[in-house]
């Protein structure tokens, strides 16, 4: 069987944690810097667990991540 392939988009976006869970970080977070309040910005930095229903297809995208 050969190895399987990992998306390197995927690889870069996304953490696993070490309880198995997968974060991402949020988008939108290089344009238009400025006009965006300091407490936004701040909110940006902060990882989120990925939804239930994207779960699936990350995992595919990382099958060593896991």
């Amino acid at each position: 069987m050969p190895k399987m392939k990992t998306n390197k988009s995927a690889k870069r976006r996304f953490k696993v944690t070490g309880t198995g869970k997968i974060m991402r970080t949020k988008g939108m977070k290089s344009h238009l810097r400025r006009k965006k309040s300091k407490r936004v910005s701040r909110q940006f930095d902060k990882m989120l667990p990925v939804h239930p229903a994207d779960r699936q297809r990350v995992q595919r995208a990382i099958p060593y991540g896991l």
